[in-house]
């Protein structure tokens, strides 16, 4: 009689785990994502950093801003042709890749290239708002404004609260937006790339990184900003390229801004160019 009974026992719980089991699998697939924050720890040590970099360079401000003005510096043909080529790269050179990137990427159907551009355009654009606040905020008066002359030096503390706003961009010293804009693109970059290739994560953030530092020299060189200025133009530059990256692709990947611009449908038209068709599901990798 025991031996009768064991197999309907066993008929009904192999039963039970297959109608479970769409129930279990379903369960899996619905779990929600790790909570991931934005924000970490490192950035506050990292952030820090950059505070204290600042204000150690607002000391020097002057003193560098007299050496590369000095007249055989600025005669240095090649120094002058570096700092033209590489602020043009910085502004509008950044917008101008990232949008070339994405359209390069949507039309060659290569996600990655199109997610490279527009999360690297989308950084660039952030740090750049927030720079334009700072700028009118605290209304720095740019080296050139007040030269020096035999009699004074350069004045670095020249600032007034919301002059320029008032005044335009001669009282827009601080902070470097051109520095914003080349450390955003790094940033990005050296993030991204850092997903595909680990093994080149060095060399590729060393590249770009170093790049960035140039645009940042050559805005001193060009006499149009101070160290400090530059400085937290890197400190901005970095968190937006960063922090876009991270929102993007750790916590919130999959988001309505990626699954609108990332999974639509760019196609050459009859008369020449392209169309553009939005979708609001995920482009097929």
């Amino acid at each position: 009689m025991t031996g009768t009974n064991r197999f309907p026992s066993i008929a009904a719980t192999m039963l039970c785990a297959q109608l479970a089991a769409p129930l279990v699998a379903h369960a899996q697939t619905t779990q929600p994502p790790p909570d991931v924050s934005l924000f970490t720890w490192n950035d506050a040590w990292l952030g820090a950093a950059f505070v204290g970099g600042t204000i150690a360079l607002r000391r020097l401000d002057e003193h560098y801003a007299r050496r590369l003005q000095d007249k055989y510096t600025q005669q240095n043909r090649i120094l002058q042709g570096i700092a033209t080529t590489v602020r043009t790269i910085a502004e509008p050179g950044a917008m101008v890749i990232g949008a070339s990137l994405y359209i390069g990427g949507r039309v060659s159907k290569n996600r990655d290239m199109a997610d490279l551009g527009l999360h690297g355009s989308e950084a660039v654009a952030v740090g750049g708002g927030v720079s334009l606040v700072l700028k009118d905020a605290f209304g720095r008066a740019r080296p050139f404004v007040h030269p020096p002359t035999d009699s004074t030096g350069f004045d670095a503390n020249n600032w007034q609260f919301g002059r320029g706003l008032r005044q335009g961009g001669d009282y827009q010293s601080f902070p470097s937006g051109h520095s914003v804009a080349a450390f955003a693109a790094a940033a990005a970059v050296t993030a991204e790339t850092s997903r595909w290739w680990p093994q080149w994560k060095w060399l590729i953030g060393s590249a770009m990184y170093g790049g960035a530092g140039l645009v940042g020299v050559s805005r001193m060189y060009n006499n149009r900003h101070w160290a400090s200025d530059v400085m937290m133009g890197a400190m901005i530059g970095t968190f937006a390229g960063n922090k876009v990256v991270r929102y993007h692709h750790r916590v919130n990947p999959g988001n309505k801004f990626d699954k609108w611009l990332l999974g639509g449908s760019l196609q050459p038209a009859n008369g020449g160019g392209f169309t553009f068709s939005p979708s609001i599901f995920p482009a097929p990798r």
